[in-house]
């Protein structure tokens, strides 16, 4: 009885229970993307799919270059600025990094121009041209939009923020996916991809735009100038490069080594490891503001007992989810087509990664929300210098199950390292713990 009271008293608090209904808004939007993925496995030719998986794994790459880690420090800065009572000069700094965005996607547009196709097709071994112009094309569009969901969590405004990070984003793709394949037109399934992005670069811009339009700044002693943005976001920046990095490296680098039909059965394992990661990334969106602000207000009482909870709600909620993949890996591949049951033993080491980052927490938003992002970008360095060697070394030996073995790797590496870090530093457990 005892039990059943804690328990529920655990689920009712006001952050537990806010992360929740994230995550079902998150559920929705996986199952929106694995009925795209679905549709798109057995409707679509393998090669297409790959070229699709190719342009997706560079676009997340280098949009987490375009937006140079803003979309984290925005959150930071939120719980700094409310700390302080200064939470309308958010605008200002908005304005200032959509200024950034948009001269990092100057910089690559002009370098991709300069470029010979050539050149990047013998990079490649393939004619892979087009797919590289058409994704940098993309990248202003997808750097704003990635920027703004995170700006909606900045002012509180986080069942928005999901809404178009997980059900519009995708809603909208395969809206134009089924026009595709009942038009008879799957060869421009990479360029509807992109263009999607333009249209939410473009509305979520127009939102952000009405709801700033409303806000009066007053007056504030707070001054946060470009070279601050840049100082803070670096760092941040570097990190989430990084790690984009060791998400995309594996799917870039088969591309160089195998055919595009085999990027697509190890993109299937991949995109089935997000319904894990889906939790602690819904976990992390509600409590990461809170950290700064506890982080902020020197509140760390406050701030470990949000860890711990943040912890074993991310515990709860996902293991079952790891068990029931693992135990039906096999056939959970077969809806996707017989052939993704290729991708089993890939799938299967992927999950052990994934386990240990469940296991490890919130240890990489806690380094970023609590000034250690320079600590934390070299763990990530190191990972990230670890993936890429195992890559290299491994996929030409064992194909896509040479990449998951790289990126499991890697994940544990970092985890391990970061958790062990912080309960040195700070003696925070952000660890999964019985007490």
């Amino acid at each position: 009885m005892k039990l059943i009271e804690s328990i529920k008293t655990f689920f009712k608090t006001p952050l537990i229970f806010k992360s929740i209904n994230v995550l079902l808004l998150r559920i929705v939007g996986m199952l929106l993307f694995f009925s795209l993925t679905l549709f798109l496995t057995n409707k679509f030719d393998a090669g297409l799919v790959g070229q699709y998986d190719f342009s997706r794994a560079l676009l997340i790459f280098l949009g987490g270059v375009c937006v140079f880690g803003m979309h984290q420090s925005v959150i930071y800065y939120s719980g700094y600025l409310k700390a302080r009572d200064s939470l309308p000069y958010l605008k200002q700094v908005y304005k200032k990094m959509v200024v950034i965005v948009l001269s990092i996607s100057i910089l690559f547009f002009l370098a991709t121009f300069f470029v010979k196709p050539q050149f990047i097709n013998a990079l490649f071994d393939k004619d892979v041209s087009r797919l590289v112009m058409n994704s940098v094309f993309a990248l202003l569009f997808y750097g704003i939009t990635l920027l703004n969901i995170d700006v909606f969590r900045a002012i509180n405004k986080i069942y928005v923020s999901e809404f178009y990070r997980n059900v519009l984003r995708y809603a909208l793709f395969f809206g134009a996916i089924l026009w595709l394949y009942f038009s008879d037109n799957p060869q421009l399934l990479v360029e509807v991809f992109l263009l999607n992005f333009v249209f939410l670069a473009i509305i979520s811009t127009a939102y952000l735009f009405y709801y700033f339009s409303r806000v009066k700044e007053g007056d504030t002693s707070v001054n946060i100038s470009y070279k601050n943005i840049v100082k803070r976001s670096g760092p941040m920046a570097i990190s989430a490069i990084t790690y984009l990095l060791m998400q995309s490296v594996d799917i870039i680098l088969l591309s160089k080594f195998t055919s595009f039909e085999r990027v697509a059965f190890y993109s299937v394992a991949i995109k089935l490891t997000t319904i894990i990661s889906l939790v602690l990334a819904s976990v992390n969106t509600v409590y990461a503001p809170t950290f700064a602000e506890w982080y902020s207000r020197k509140n760390f009482n406050g701030l470990r007992s949000g860890i711990k909870k943040s912890t074993r709600l991310i515990f709860l909620l996902t293991f079952p989810v790891i068990l029931v993949v693992f135990l039906f890996s096999n056939r959970i591949l077969g809806f996707f087509g017989a052939d993704y049951m290729m991708a089993q033993s890939s799938l299967i080491v992927l999950l052990i990664g994934q386990a240990v980052n469940t296991l490890c927490g919130s240890a990489g938003v806690y380094m970023n929300m609590t000034g250690k992002q320079v600590v934390f970008q070299r763990i990530l360095l190191v990972a990230f210098a670890i993936n890429i060697t195992l890559n290299l070394i491994l996929i030409p030996i064992y194909d896509i199950l040479g990449a998951a073995i790289a990126t499991s790797i890697s994940t544990i590496f970092w985890n391990i390292v970061t958790t062990a870090y912080i309960y040195r530093k700070d003696n925070v457990k952000t660890f999964l713990t019985l007490r």
